[in-house]
């Protein structure tokens, strides 16, 4: 087992003032408020709740702070129950919605505060906004999440009638154990060649001496959580948002579920405002150069960064908190055109203007334009001792990287389609979808489909991806994959081209080949996978382009 490392948490900025705000059970939060050239005057407030330690290095808040302050902002950050300097116990999720709503309440009785409240963040701090949405806080006015989901890693949920299913993320079960064991933060790497791995859990937990009652919940027997005991927050009093996801974020798929949710519902869309980034989840960009793509960035680089981070946030609230300027002047979709230097806004996404391509995979690994007449197919083996690698070590920083890929293609279990290379660019804008019909010997099979831009030298950018689960391989059955939205330029000369596997690991939980729970498996076995090529039910992949490209 590999070194327990502990963090704590940082000392508060000394810009801030700290504050122990009571809830409604008494359990007190860390809160550090900062306030403008120590302005005691009312102003709004922008509120960030996260359980990342807010004055540790990792999140850089003093200095979001900072750049927040410089408008006129009070800026108030919270250590969420549990975590770092606050009370009460570190649980995932459940806790958020009243929470915030005792915090922004709170705020209002300031002598600093005139009543407005507008809430910002990532990830996890991100999700803290939609929670306190869902209590519908009269003050707040506005919320700008960023990489985020209101689902935000919840398990996959594995009923008796799903013929598919989400592939569960390797972080899943990890998360619990790292950031909310407790107060502090624990980390330790896993053995990815020692099964089972839940008894690799076992041991940490034994050595720190307490257990996680968020892995807890979570496994062996999953417990649904309320996360949202005010209700959803889709169904509260809509508040205008600014909701920023990233192309390559792979909790992407998240963020667009929230946004389908939110586009059944008229008056929330309305209020509903889309940005979308060549950026992860860690705010790496595609077009970083390679000094800025470190994993430890210096106090300059993320000040070089706060502008692209905070000022579409500054602007909207600007507008939605202040009151200055017009509502119908700001765009509703401000979209990146990946592989340019383009920002484009629309009324809408996809952007009108488009027309759906498809590609077929062929028996001689094309992809073209039509599917062949005959249906062949393809085998390829899912050996759990040989699995098929993630591209890279942080799913969460993939553009740190921006990992060629193509090597995977010469791997025997990665089935690989190319198409031509394209004389003109092409621009494709909006959903991904694949189309398959597969088969395993083996119980359960795991399905992924990557999508690549192979420039000219050879090299490979993934651009788009997605993964399913079939419950029972042992028919064969026709699946559907969600790889996500494009807003990506296929540059002359450059082709598409599909990977195809059954695993991808570490990022997501390997299957064994026995149908047990890939978590606790003990035993291996190798599966051999069938896909369907042409005939009735080929493979295809539906992409849309832009009519101009």
């Amino acid at each position: 087992m590999s070194k327990i490392v502990s963090i704590g948490p940082a000392p508060t900025s000394p810009l801030a003032g700290e504050e122990f705000v009571p809830m409604r059970d008494g359990v007190r939060l860390a809160t550090d408020v900062y306030l403008p050239n120590g302005d005691a005057e009312p102003g709004d407030t922008i509120l960030i709740r996260l359980p990342y330690d807010k004055s540790g290095a990792y999140t850089f808040i003093p200095l979001v702070a900072q750049y927040f302050m410089t408008r006129g902002y009070r800026v108030v950050a919270q250590d969420v129950r549990g975590k770092f300097r606050s009370e009460g116990e570190a649980l995932l999720f459940v806790n958020e919605a009243y929470d915030g709503y005792d915090t922004i309440e709170w705020v209002t009785r300031q002598r600093w505060s005139n009543g407005r409240v507008a809430m910002w963040g990532d990830s996890y701090y991100g999700y803290t906004q939609w929670a306190a949405v869902s209590t519908q806080h009269p003050a707040l006015k506005a919320i700008a999440p960023r990489v985020t989901g209101t689902q935000l890693g919840e398990p996959v949920e594995h009923r008796s009638n799903d013929i598919t299913r989400s592939v569960e993320w390797g972080v899943t079960y990890l998360y619990p154990l790292s950031y909310f064991h407790s107060q502090d933060a624990y980390f330790w790497e896993l053995d990815l060649d020692r099964r089972p791995f839940s008894a690799q859990v076992e041991e940490v937990l034994a050595e720190i001496g307490s257990r996680s009652i968020s892995y807890d919940q979570w496994f062996p027997r999953p417990v649904h959580l309320r996360r949202f005991p005010a209700g959803s927050p889709f169904d509260a009093r809509p508040v205008p948002v600014l909701q920023t996801i990233g192309l390559w974020d792979n909790c992407a798929p998240l963020s667009w579920a929230d946004v389908t949710e939110i586009e059944k519902r008229p008056v929330w869309a309305m209020n509903h405002f889309l940005r979308i980034e060549a950026m992860d989840h860690e705010s790496f960009y595609l077009g970083d150069p390679a000094d800025a793509r470190t994993e430890e960035r210096s106090e300059e680089q993320l000040r070089r960064q706060l502008p692209r981070m905070l000022d579409a946030a500054l602007e909207f609230f600007e507008i939605f908190v202040r009151g200055n300027g017009s509502a119908s002047g700001y765009p509703r979709v401000t979209w990146a055109l990946a592989g340019t230097d383009e920002v484009r806004t629309s009324a809408s996404w996809p952007p009108p203007g488009t027309v759906e391509r498809a590609l077929f995979a062929t028996s001689e690994g094309q992809l073209a334009a039509v599917p062949e007449t005959a249906g062949t197919v393809a085998i390829w083996v899912h050996d759990p001792a040989d699995l098929v690698p993630s591209s890279v070590e942080n799913a969460f920083a993939f553009l740190m990287d921006q990992p060629n890929e193509a090597p995977l293609g010469d791997r025997g279990d990665v089935l690989v389609f190319t198409g031509d290379a394209v004389e003109h660019a092409v621009d494709f804008v909006g959903p991904v979808m694949a189309r398959a019909r597969i088969q395993s010997d083996g119980p359960v099979m795991d399905f992924f489909v990557r999508l690549l831009d192979v420039a000219p030298d050879g090299t490979a950018l993934r651009i788009a991806r997605g993964q399913v689960q079939l419950a029972d391989a042992s028919h064969p059955t026709v699946v559907e994959v969600n790889l996500g939205q494009l807003s990506y330029r296929l540059a002359p000369g450059h082709r598409l081209r599909a990977h195809v596997s059954s695993s991808d690991f570490p990022e997501f939980i390997p299957q064994p080949g026995t149908g047990e729970h890939p978590w606790s498996a003990i035993d291996i076995r190798k599966n051999r996978q069938r896909l369907t090529l042409g005939g009735d039910e080929p493979f295809m992949l539906s992409l849309s382009a832009l009519e101009e490209s």
